[in-house]
């Protein structure tokens, strides 16, 4: 029977053919009815010329192949995009194809007889989603997709250089290539200031994890009807967006401004600097004050008008006044406070789950196609899609976050809507919390700290048609002195309690300097983490260092590489590495802060774990942090809404976050300060 790590071998330098050398030293043995075109007539000599020094051969099995004709009506050198309809309804085709598969054996004939003919970004897409989601294959690890895309994240100008160093130099005495930290725009443009979080690898593999783990089509239903998806999809962008107005605040910048007049010119410009390497194309830019238009492009299968845009967005609005939306079948549906925000968000980000495609369109993703298409709407200059069409590269671009904020103005119609919390939804009677402190290494007590760091990240898996051995990059990134929380709670009862502890971070001034309030500070408060306490009668002292976060991943999960940090096959140790890897990046869990120090306010909130609970059990073969990402074939692991207890409007009298508190709620202020210097790596390192 085939061995199910060698599936995870079929996304290594995914523009080689499927018989030459992979991973470490194995090679595919495939039936020559397997073989391209290209390659059938000489079979014998390219494979044995490949499969001569290699340690492994791995047998592939001659199977009848299912219809792969719709996969393969998309050309293999084009760009790729989960937000274009027609290239969906094939990613789901191609999902159903690899989830039917009756066996790892199968699944791996017809991989490998796939991924020679398809689209190597659609192929990758869609085995990933398969693996994700069979039931033989959940104790894999998905490579992070920089390792094998690489394009899609760095500035094309390393790749001269490394095939320069892998040609020139043998493996072992090769030198890291770095990347520019600053290579899209200059200081002239405002928005550049942002560089380090919109163009950041970890950042950015988020988002593409998030969408594997939440695909918008498949035949079978239970792939994408997970627990509170719709919900799922608003807060981890809402959330985004607190993040990134945070940052917005740590270089002196404005709060982010919706897109919300779709015909107005987009004034944020945007050049990539980016070259893909499968479509042999350059990512095209986005020239300043561009304009949305309205789309023909008959290749993708598109004609339509921004005018639907609008017509489905006031739709949207219409239904959120009414409290209900109309299904396919003319039935209300009401948006509750329960059910309505996972309602709009499947309605809004439009799946096969939305209520009702024919009326309420797709909002959300062909707003991502008008902009990505706007510097060439009707395909005159045979141009593809700018970053904003693709998952993987869209939060590079600035006008990502207006489109968001947009969106998430949508959802807070209807969270404006819903009954504030009332002190008894808030309180926890006979729980309360006295003292809070957060302390980093070497810093005086709630002072956070930031700065510059090197990192490297291993390209060779991704690079196609040159030499074997490591390809490093490096990179600077964000990243904060580890800090420790130390929570002091009172249980004023004579029994064990359970709580959760629920810890935000948000602005404690908004741009003009000016206290916030809180119907503005609770759309910032940033969620930093989320866990369970068992809380002894009388005094407890809970200490929770910062890399325990339920919303992160570590630095080393999110750039894992498979092959080199493989541990003993079933050990305790490999099933604490086997986790999917679905997380907001550790290294951005703060803020970049100020020099002087950004002002902000930690908020920490226990409250009652009955309240909270959800009565399950699992087992968690993948380790996704929780918060924005959910758990793997489980529920979503806390019965309140998501954001609790700022996802609502604060009640009569609470004006600010003081006014707001109970005595289960306690907040302290804290600084962070970032320093501008840069922890740089050897090249022996």
């Amino acid at each position: 029977m085939a061995d199910q790590k060698n599936l995870l071998l079929l996304f290594d330098r995914p523009i080689e053919p499927i018989f030459v050398q992979k991973g470490k030293d194995e090679v595919f043995d495939v039936p020559d009815k397997f073989l391209t075109d290209r390659y059938r007539p000489i079979s014998n000599e390219v494979q044995s010329r490949f499969a001569e020094k290699v340690e492994q051969r791995i047998p592939v099995r001659a199977i009848t192949i299912p219809d792969l004709r719709v996969p393969m009506s998309l050309p293999r050198d084009v760009q790729f995009s989960l937000f274009i309809p027609a290239h969906r309804r094939i990613a789901g085709r191609l999902i159903d194809i690899f989830m039917g598969a009756s066996s790892i054996d199968d699944l791996q004939s017809v991989a490998v007889y796939a991924r020679d003919r398809l689209n190597p970004y659609l192929f990758n897409y869609a085995l990933s989603v398969a693996l994700l989601h069979r039931k033989d294959t959940r104790g894999l690890n998905i490579p992070p997709l920089v390792l094998n895309f690489p394009d899609k994240f760095v500035d094309s100008r390393i790749f001269r250089q490394i095939r320069e160093e892998v040609f020139v130099v043998p493996d072992g005495s090769r030198r890291p290539i770095i990347i520019p930290s600053d290579y899209t725009a200059s200081d002239l443009d405002p928005e550049h200031r942002l560089w380090y979080f919109r163009e950041d690898i970890g950042v950015n593999l988020h988002h593409w994890h998030w969408h594997l783990v939440y695909p918008f089509e498949a035949c079978d239903r239970a792939i994408v009807d997970k627990d509170r998806r719709g919900e799922l999809f608003y807060y981890m962008h809402q959330q985004i967006l607190a993040r990134y107005n945070l940052e917005r605040f740590s270089n002196n910048l404005a709060r982010v401004l919706r897109f919300n007049n779709l015909r107005d010119p987009i004034e944020e410009a945007y050049f990539p600097k980016m070259d893909s390497l499968v479509a042999s194309r350059s990512w095209p830019p986005r020239f300043k004050d561009t304009k949305l238009s309205d789309l023909n492009r008959p290749l993708d299968q598109i004609k339509m008008d921004v005018s639907d845009l609008e017509r489905w967005n006031d739709r949207i609005l219409n239904a959120i006044a009414k409290g209900f939306v109309t299904d396919e079948s003319g039935n209300q549906v009401p948006l509750d406070e329960v059910r309505g925000i996972d309602i709009l968000g499947n309605l809004i980000e439009s799946s096969i789950l939305s209520p009702n495609r024919a009326t309420y369109g797709d909002l959300h993703n062909m707003g991502h196609v008008f902009i990505s298409y706007s510097h060439d709407p009707d395909h005159r200059h045979l141009e593809s899609f700018g970053v904003m069409g693709d998952s993987t590269t869209a939060m590079r671009d600035p006008v990502f976050y207006r489109w968001h904020a947009y969106i998430d103005d949508i959802f807070q119609e209807h969270k404006t809507r819903l009954t504030p919390y009332t002190l008894r939804e808030l309180n926890y009677p006979g729980v309360s919390v006295t003292r809070v402190q957060v302390l980093s290494r070497g810093s005086r007590s709630n002072v956070l700290q930031t700065y510059w760091k090197q990192s490297d990240v291993d390209l060779s898996g991704g690079l196609d048609f040159v030499s074997r051995g490591n390809v490093f990059a490096r990179f600077t990134h964000l990243q904060h002195t580890p800090f420790t929380y130390t929570i002091n709670i009172n249980n004023e009862g004579e029994t064990y309690r359970k709580g959760t502890v629920r810890i935000f971070l948000g602005p404690k001034r908004d741009e003009t300097h000016k206290e916030m309030l809180f119907k503005d500070q609770r759309l910032l408060m940033v969620e930093l983490d989320k866990f369970v306490v068992s809380l002894s009668p009388g005094q407890n002292t809970v200490r929770r260092r910062s890399s325990e976060s339920s919303v992160t991943i570590p630095f080393e999960q999110t750039f894992r590489n498979v092959d080199k940090n493989r541990l003993g096959e079933d050990s305790p140790d490999e099933l604490e590495f086997n986790f999917c890897g679905c997380g907001w990046p550790d290294h951005m869990l703060i803020p970049k802060g100020l020099p002087e120090g950004l002002c902000c306010e930690l908020f920490v909130m226990v409250s009652n774990y009955d309240h909270d609970r959800i009565r399950q059990s699992w087992w968690i073969l993948c380790k996704d942090e929780p918060s924005y990402c959910g758990l793997r074939d489980s529920l979503y692991p806390d019965r309140r809404a998501m954001g609790y207890p700022f996802d609502r409007l604060a009640r009569s009298g609470a004006e600010n976050l003081a006014q707001f508190l109970t005595p289960n709620m306690k907040v302290v202020d804290v600084e962070v300060r970032h320093e501008e210097r840069t922890e740089q790596l050897d090249y022996e390192n």
